[in-house]
């Protein structure tokens, strides 16, 4: 699982990166066609909610057709049909890229998380262009391997953190390696939401119901556990809480909250994770928790090491801290960037600002900075040969330091949950990452957490 990360990104290359706007650069890709007014054909597995978001964003591009659905549940097709009436539907995914060969050259894939990586590394064995959707791969050991698979499959990828490319990120990263602030000496990130109320006192859902008609439990299960079909407590959309199937609020919110912290400063992996939360069982994730990852320095930060604290549920930094005016609060979402020259305070989503204000006077932000179309700017990628700036070689990386916190807080099980007790358990210390032996070397426990058990029949392939 050993693989050396691509280079650190230089304050001259990004800006020069930046002048052209996101430009594609130059490498092989494997491409249906060499006709280059030939239109990329697309199929779409997951259509209903995020994934119709995805499909109708990537279908506005005048080079990218769909030829294929697919979605477990029936009743999902309908907004996209009326989209694009006459497009074959499937419910397996693997049964849709055996049977249309290569007439696909790229997929997007919106399931569940547990579904991603089997979904994606699927398609790119068969050298299919990717959009997935964040957080990318439910576990850490499956972000490395859609990287890998990436990498070795030469084909075009990007994540669907689109918030990677609006305008408001990309005028903080600019903000971050142009030094506005100084050299960072820590980082806060958070987030409102947290795990359910509802959800957090169970271990199992105490009710069942039959499957309804049109949705396959099966194939939506896919990998995970075999359980019985509980109205509103998985499908369609309260799966995040629950440990088999999503990644709780750090896995919903971690790759886009995050992000303008790994691009801005040129992050990498952690060294270390250490976590506590509000109480977590066996199955589902806390309703709070805070999880602090150190980084290694490099020339953008003012240490050998960067601290970067994630909070959620609510829970954020006190807004002195940002040294900001009396009559402004800290947003409910977002990153604190605390420099050697101030700080800088980028809302979740909303553009960054300076403080304190006397440190800045007359401080001219950045007018040359434009959003660009994150789905459009896959497809550019595909048609021309090129990759993306979101693509799995970075996306990767950031999923992995996502999930690696959700390893720790799994571990951290100070107030343990059952059934409406709480029992007080001992703290666990600092876990201690390897990221080029993909192992943490101080917790074997801990390395049971990086990938977990699949059904017979839906593993996911090693790179």
């Amino acid at each position: 699982m050993t693989l050396i990360p691509p280079a650190a990104t230089t304050r001259r290359t990004f800006l020069k990166s930046s002048a052209v706007a996101g430009a594609a650069i130059a490498f092989p890709a494997v491409l249906r066609a060499a006709n280059p007014n030939s239109r990329i054909q697309i199929a779409a597995i997951g259509v209903n909610a995020r994934g119709y978001a995805d499909l109708h964003s990537l279908a506005s591009h005048p080079k990218l057709k769909y030829v294929a659905f697919c979605d477990v549940d029936q009743e999902s097709f309908a907004k996209a049909d009326a989209d694009h009436p006459g497009t074959p539907h499937f419910a397996d995914f693997r049964e849709m890229l055996a049977k249309l060969g290569d007439t696909v050259d790229a997929v997007n894939v919106a399931t569940p998380d547990h579904m991603h990586a089997l979904a994606s590394i699927e398609a790119m064995k068969r050298g299919k262009h990717v959009f997935c959707q964040k957080p990318l791969a439910h576990t850490v050991w499956e972000c490395r391997q859609m990287r890998l698979w990436a990498e070795k499959k030469g084909v075009v990828t990007q994540m669907g953190n689109q918030i990677h490319s609006a305008v408001e990120y990309r005028m903080s990263t600019r903000l971050l390696r142009e030094g506005a602030i100084g050299k960072v000496k820590e980082v806060h990130s958070w987030v409102a939401v947290g795990g359910n109320e509802r959800t957090c006192l169970l271990e199992a859902p105490a009710e069942s119901a039959p499957v309804p008609a049109g949705l396959n439990w099966d194939l939506w299960i896919g990998g995970a556990p075999m359980r019985p079909y509980a109205p509103g407590i998985y499908h369609p959309f309260a799966w995040r809480d629950w440990q088999d199937f999503g990644g709780g609020a750090l896995g919903d919110f971690g790759c886009h909250i995050l992000d303008p912290v790994f691009t801005g400063l040129g992050l990498k992996a952690p060294q270390s994770i250490v976590a506590e939360n509000s109480g977590v069982n066996r199955q589902i994730w806390p309703t709070t928790e805070t999880v602090r990852f150190v980084f290694p320095g490099n020339e953008l930060t003012a240490g050998p090491t960067l601290n970067v604290t994630w909070t959620d549920g609510g829970m954020r930094p006190e807004r002195k801290v940002a040294k900001m005016p009396a009559d402004l609060d800290l947003p409910k979402s977002g990153s604190l960037f605390i420099g050697e020259k101030g700080n800088l305070v980028l809302p979740h989503v909303g553009g960054p600002r300076l403080y304190p204000m006397e440190n800045f006077p007359g401080f001219a932000y950045p007018k040359d900075i434009k959003g660009l179309n994150h789905w459009h700017s896959w497809v550019d990628a595909i048609a021309a040969g090129g990759r993306t700036t979101d693509g799995f070689d970075y996306a990767g990386l950031l999923a992995e330091t996502v999930q690696l916190g959700n390893v720790a807080t799994r571990m951290a099980r100070r107030q343990t949950i059952t059934r409406g007790t709480r029992k007080t358990d001992d703290k666990v210390g600092r876990l201690e990452w390897d990221s080029a032996s993909g192992k943490f070397t101080n917790s074997p426990e801990a390395n049971a957490l990086l990938t977990k058990p699949y059904r017979k029949g839906w593993a996911v392939p090693a790179a």
